[in-house]
């Protein structure tokens, strides 16, 4: 049964936690926009992609934004409480802190669970979405810019240069166009005016030129025998095809196969296999190897008692030996041909190792989107065992000291999740070790500042270190103020 207390702490944390999960996913969203900012400037995205791209990037945000506004909003619902001396009065009553902080443990698992619910159902099918948008605007040619006295050349086949141009970018002068022609030379147009603009379905640009030229040499590409034609106009229409600056749509199966597209049912069949596949790959390179090193399969016990034979060089190395043996001729052919078989065998062992260190690497990614699915939902929980106790210890409200004390322990937990993250992708660590680092540290912090604040601790009173190292001196003082012992015999 909720009662009125849990009532009065779940009001308390509800609007904080609003505002915060609003600023944080902000903050974390234009934080990945710095990032591809170079590839989304200058592409005329029009407002639906743009919107469809927000929405993917923060949707991808979410898990991370859960636990940094929880971690901020317990601080904060716990400071003002203690600020305000509530938390003193309830203490008072004779009521724990532990059952206190109970109805907010509750909503803390629960948002876990939320959190996990959407990295293991929703961020797999954002992720698809993303990427291949991402890619059909990266791959995609920069918005048709002629800028005035410039040679633009991103139409294929074409230079355009424009002497002037209106305020409206339609009406323009002093044009010229270079029609590349791979027979003879380009071919020349110019015009005094005219005037640009797209048709309807921007899939095509006309130019309507006024008052112009057109130079073409035509003829056989290997010769003299040309024809030079000039043509006068008073008005003429030139259309370009712009297909190929319209944003197109990838198909979503080039990218369904990445495991961060993955829920956890999916992702545990294809470690299985790929495991499978890396533990026969051992037997796969032999069988791979076994052609060109067809003797070492008579090799046994005997050969290492054979004594090695002298050969006319003098030289005790078996190989020596045995091709001191043989004529020139047939040395020469020898040695070739065992160079061949090496070389052979070199190329075959430095592709092998490649793509076993790709299957490995391929089984550590999977491993590691796996894990993540759970890590950032029990960050969740262990931030907030962090911010409710520490709230309760420096009882202070606002954005000024929780924020403080958010920023310092978020950049703890992003850190070592990178960190992490970044050892267990390169084989440094195992997966499990390098995924659960961040859970590793935070959890030991969680549970001191949890027990700090059920004792009533003053671990943020400045009076407190002000007495201890006062104490501190006047030990130092009292130690210095003893007189020297006295010599002996005097």
């Amino acid at each position: 049964m909720i009662k009125k207390l849990d009532k009065l702490i779940i009001r308390s944390f509800v609007g904080p936690f609003i505002a915060t999960f609003l600023i944080a996913n902000f903050v974390l969203v234009m934080q990945v926009f710095w990032l591809w900012i170079d590839d989304l400037v200058g592409k005329g995205l029009d407002s639906l992609v743009v919107i469809k791209l927000i929405g993917f990037i923060t949707a991808t945000i979410v898990p991370l934004a859960l636990p940094l506004s929880l971690l901020l909003s317990s601080i904060m619902t716990f400071g003002k409480l203690g600020e305000s001396f509530e938390l003193v009065a309830i203490k008072s009553a004779g009521i724990s802190l532990e059952r206190f902080m109970r109805p907010l443990l509750v909503v803390a698992i629960g948002l876990s669970g939320v959190a996990y619910l959407f990295a293991n159902n929703i961020i797999p099918v954002v992720n698809l979405k993303k990427d291949r948008l991402m890619f059909d605007i990266i791959s995609s040619k920069p918005a048709l810019n002629i800028k005035v006295g410039s040679f633009y050349d991103k139409i294929e086949g074409y230079v355009i240069r424009v002497g002037k141009k209106d305020k409206d970018s339609k009406n323009i002068g002093d044009v010229v166009i270079f029609e590349k022609n791979h027979d003879i030379q380009d071919n020349l147009l110019t015009a005094k005016s005219g005037t640009m603009e797209m048709t309807p379905d921007k899939l095509t640009m006309e130019f309507t030129l006024r008052d112009g030229h057109h130079y073409e040499e035509t003829g056989p590409r290997y010769g003299t025998n040309t024809q030079f034609v000039r043509m006068s106009f008073k008005t003429y229409k030139k259309r370009f095809d712009m297909s190929s600056f319209k944003l197109n749509k990838t198909d979503e199966n080039s990218f369904k196969y990445n495991p961060r597209m993955l829920t956890y049912r999916q992702l545990l069949p294809a470690i299985d296999s790929l495991e499978q596949m890396s533990a026969g790959y051992q037997k796969r390179t032999r069988l791979l190897m076994r052609p060109y090193l067809s003797t070492a399969r008579y090799k046994d016990s005997v050969w290492s008692g054979q004594k090695v034979v002298v050969g006319s060089t003098g030289s005790k190395d078996p190989a020596d030996a045995y091709l001191g043996t043989l004529s020139d001729s047939i040395k020469r052919s020898a040695i070739t041909s065992a160079l061949g078989q090496l070389n052979a065998a070199s190329n075959n062992l430095e592709i092998s190792a490649k793509d076993f260190k790709d299957l490995q690497d391929s089984v550590r990614s999977h491993y590691i989107e796996m894990y993540r699915k759970f890590t950032l939902s029990v960050a969740c929980i262990l931030l907030f065992m962090i911010g409710a106790p520490l709230g309760s210890i420096i009882r202070k409200g606002g954005l000024g000291s929780p924020l403080v004390f958010s920023i310092i322990f978020f950049v703890l937990f992003y850190l070592l999740n990178t960190i992490g993250e970044r050892l267990a992708r390169e084989g440094v660590v195992s997966c499990f070790t390098g995924m659960w680092l961040s859970s590793f540290v935070l959890f030991p912090i969680g549970l001191f500042l949890t027990i700090k604040a059920m004792r009533d601790s003053q671990l943020f009173n400045n009076e407190a270190y002000f007495r201890f190292f006062k104490k501190v001196r006047s030990l130092i003082r009292k130690k210095g103020d003893v007189p020297p012992a006295a010599a002996p015999g005097t």
